[in-house]
C-alpha cells in the first residue's frame, strides 16, 4: 500500500470515527433532552390536573373531572392522563371513580412514598414517556389543602399519571443527526478530498524517489523524479534529481578509469555499482598482492604466491606457470598448484622449442575461449571428458616474453573464466615489473657469483655457498675432497701469446674440468690460473683418482690458438675433510700446501696432503 492510499485511508478512518463519536453524542444528547424535556412538560401537566381539582372543588364540581381529563388526553403526544386518590382522600370523602384506583405498583409507591417516578418505555416500538407526580397536602397557598383535607400536612392526597409519546421527539432527532451526519460526512468527503489533493504530490514524489532508490540499487542512477510542485515536496524532487545526476556522473567517471586500469567494459545490463566496487576491489586486492611480492626473495616464491590467488580468489585450479629460459626454451614453474610438475596442458616440445608456444613467440594473449583451435601446441583430451579452452597470458620483461600464464577450463566453465580475464590481468601487470626486477636481481647476482670468462661459479659464490655445503656434508656424515690446480707456466702464454690466448686456455681447462666431475660437484675458478674442484661423499682413494684423470686429460689436450697448438700440463693438490682438516678452509689451504709440494717435485703431477707436510713448515706457507 503505498502513502496515498494509506493517507486517504487515515482521513477516511478519521472521518468515520468523528461520526461515530458525533452519532453516540447526539443520540445520548437527543435521549437526555427528551427525558428532561418529558419530565418537564409531564411535571406542567400535573400541576395543570392539580389547580384543574382543586378549583374543581371549591366551586362545586367535582363529579366533572373526568370530562377535563379526557378533554386533557386530546393534547397532541398526550397518550394517558389519569388521577388516583390515596386511602386518606377516600376515607374522608369515599369511594372515588373506578379508574381513580391504583393501577399498578408503581403508583402504589409514589401514594406510599410521595416521590414522583419516571419510567422511559417501549410499546410496540414507540418510545413513551410516563410520569407519577404526587399531591401532597399544604397550609401554604390560597387555597389552603387542609381547609378541606382533614389530613396531616405533608399527606400524599392522590397523584397524577402521565404517558407521553417520544415518537415525534424520537423521528425529529433521527432527522436532525441524519442532517447531522449528512453535513459532517459531506464536509469530510469535501475534506479528505483537498487532503488528498494536498498530500497526492507527496505520495508521488515519494513513490518516485523510492523507484530511484530501487534503480540506484541496482546500478541505475539514470532515474529521475519529477516536480510536480513548488514546494518543498518540490524542492525534494529536484534535489534528489540532483543527487541521482551527481551519483551517475561521478560513478561513470569512476568505473571509465577504473575500466582503463582491469581493461574490462561494464555490460549494459550489468549492475553498474556492484560492477565498480569488484573492479576497485580488483585493484585493491592487486596492489596489496604487488606489496607482498615485492618482498619475496626468489620469483619462485612470487609464482606460487600468484598461484594462490588464482584458486583463492578466482577457483581456477588447472593452470599452467611457464618461466622462459633464454631465447629458446619455457620451464614449467607451477601447474595445477603443483610446483615443479611436468608439462601437462600443452606439448612438451615447447619445453625445447619455446617459438612453438604462440604466446611466446606473438607475445599477445591467445584466447582460446572464443576461438578454440587457435593454439596448435594446447593439449585438450578429446575422449572421456568435457573438452577444455585455454587463455594464454604472456607477461613481458624487458621487451621480451619473460613467462606465460596459462589459464585451462572445461566449456561448461568457460564464461566464467573469461569473466575473471580482466582481474587476473590487473595481477599479471602488478606483477610484472617485480618479475623483471627479481630477474635482473639474480642475474646480478649470479653474474657476482659466476666468472665472466669461464662461466664457472668464482670465489664469491664459494664464500657464501660453504656455510650450507659443510651443513649439509656434517648432516650426512660424508667426507668431502679439496683439489686445487693450478696450469704450469700459464705466465709464460700470456707473455708470449697474449692474454687473449691466455683466455682460450682458460676456457678449455674449465670444459675439461666441468666434464670430470659429477653434477653435484663444484667447479670453482679460485683466481687467475688457479681452480679449486669440491667433491662431496668422494674417499680419498676416490678423489686421487679424479685428480689423476683431470691432470691426464690435460696433458692430452691439444689448444689451437693463433694457428698453432698448445699443450699445457697442471699441477693439483689434495687435502681431505674431515680427515686432514678440522675446517673446510683448513681444507683449502692443506690443499694449497699439496699443490705446493707438486710443484716443487716438477710439476705436472697429483701430490696428496699428508700432516708431514705442515708440521715444522708452516711458517714457509
Amino acid at each position: 500500500m503505498n502513502l496515498n492510499r494509506k493517507i486517504t485511508l487515515l482521513f477516511v478512518c478519521v472521518a468515520l470515527g468523528i461520526l461515530t463519536i458525533l452519532i453516540a453524542i447526539s443520540l445520548y444528547a437527543f435521549r437526555s433532552y427528551s427525558i428532561a424535556s418529558s419530565t418537564a412538560h409531564v411535571r406542567t401537566a400535573a400541576e395543570v390536573v392539580r389547580v384543574h381539582l382543586t378549583e374543581a372543588m371549591i366551586h362545586g364540581v367535582i363529579d366533572k373531572r373526568e370530562q377535563f381529563l379526557e378533554r386533557l388526553m386530546e393534547v397532541k403526544g398526550l397518550h394517558t392522563a389519569r388521577v388516583v386518590r390515596s386511602p386518606e382522600v377516600t376515607r374522608q370523602f369515599g369511594a372515588g371513580l373506578l379508574r381513580e384506583l391504583p393501577a399498578d405498583e408503581v403508583e402504589r409507591l409514589v401514594l406510599a412514598d410521595g416521590k414522583a417516578r419516571y419510567i422511559l418505555t417501549d410499546e410496540l416500538g414507540t418510545p413513551m414517556f410516563r410520569g407519577t407526580i404526587p399531591f401532597a397536602a399544604s397550609a401554604r397557598g390560597t387555597p389552603n389543602c387542609l381547609q378541606c383535607h382533614q389530613v396531616p400536612e405533608g399527606t400524599v392526597l392522590g397523584a397524577v399519571t402521565m404517558e407521553l409519546s417520544l415518537e415525534e421527539l424520537k423521528r425529529q432527532a433521527l432527522y436532525t443527526i441524519a442532517g447531522l451526519i449528512l453535513t459532517v460526512g459531506l464536509f469530510s468527503f469535501f475534506a479528505i478530498l483537498i487532503a488528498r489533493r494536498l498530500i497526492l504530490p507527496v505520495g508521488r514524489t515519494a513513490q518516485a524517489v523510492e523507484q530511484a532508490v530501487e534503480r540506484a540499487l541496482k546500478g541505475d542512477f539514470k532515474g529521475e523524479v519529477a516536480c510536480g510542485t513548488d514546494d518543498e515536496i518540490g524542492h525534494i524532487a529536484v534535489q534528489t534529481n540532483r543527487l541521482l545526476g551527481f551519483l551517475d556522473d561521478g560513478l561513470s567517471r569512476i568505473s571509465g578509469r577504473v575500466s582503463q586500469l582491469t581493461g574490462r567494459t561494464p555490460q549494459a545490463d550489468e549492475n553498474q555499482l556492484e560492477t565498480t566496487i569488484d573492479m576497485v576491489n580488483g585493484l585493491a586486492d592487486a596492489s596489496t598482492f604487488k606489496q607482498a611480492i615485492e618482498e619475496d626473495e626468489t620469483k619462485a616464491e612470487i609464482f606460487d604466491r600468484f598461484g594462490q590467488i588464482l584458486e583463492e580468489r578466482f577457483d581456477i585450479h588447472t593452470y599452467t606457470l611457464y618461466d622462459a629460459i633464454g631465447p629458446k626454451q619455457l620451464e614449467p614453474v607451477m601447474v595445477d598448484g603443483e610446483a615443479g610438475a611436468p608439462c601437462r596442458w600443452c606439448d612438451p616440445q615447447i619445453l625445447v622449442r619455446s617459438e612453438m608456444c604462440r604466446a611466446k613467440r606473438s607475445g599477445h594473449a591467445v584466447d582460446g575461449l572464443a576461438r578454440p583451435g587457435i593454439c596448435y601446441a594446447f593439449r585438450s583430451p578429446t575422449e572421456g571428458s568435457e573438452p577444455l579452452r585455454h587463455y594464454c597470458v604472456p607477461i613481458m620483461q624487458s621487451g621480451s616474453v619473460g613467462s606465460v600464464v596459462q589459464l585451462v577450463a572445461p566449456v561448461s566453465e568457460a564464461a566464467k573464466l573469461e569473466a575473471c580475464i580482466p582481474y587476473i590481468n590487473v595481477y599479471l601487470r602488478e606483477m610484472a615489473p617485480v618479475l623483471e626486477a627479481k630477474r635482473l636481481t639474480e642475474t646480478l647476482r649470479d653474474s657476482s657469483l659466476r666468472d665472466a670468462l669461464t662461466g664457472l661459479n668464482n670465489r664469491r659464490f664459494l664464500e657464501e655457498y660453504v656455510d650450507t655445503l659443510m651443513a649439509n656434508a656434517h648432516r650426512r656424515n660424508i667426507p668431502l675432497a679439496v683439489l686445487l690446480l693450478d696450469l704450469d707456466y700459464f705466465k709464460v702464454v700470456n707473455d708470449t701469446l697474449g692474454h687473449d690466448a691466455g683466455d682460450v686456455v682458460l676456457k678449455a681447462l674449465s670444459g675439461v674440468l666441468r666434464q670430470s666431475v659429477r653434477a653435484s660437484d663444484m667447479v670453482i675458478r679460485f683466481g687467475g690460473e688457479e681452480f679449486l674442484v669440491v667433491l662431496q661423499d668422494a674417499p680419498a682413494e676416490a678423489a686421487l683418482g679424479v685428480a689423476e684423470n683431470i691432470r691426464s686429460s690435460v696433458e692430452k689436450l691439444r689448444i689451437p690458438v693463433g694457428g698453432t697448438m698448445l699443450q699445457k700440463t697442471i699441477s693439483i693438490g689434495v687435502a681431505m675433510h674431515p680427515e686432514d682438516s678440522e675446517t673446510f678452509w683448513q681444507a683449502v689451504k692443506f690443499a694449497d700446501v699439496a699443490l705446493y709440494r707438486a710443484k716443487e717435485g716438477g710439476r705436472n703431477r697429483v701430490v696428496r696432503f699428508t700432516s708431514d707436510m705442515w708440521e715444522g713448515h708452516a711458517e714457509a706457507y
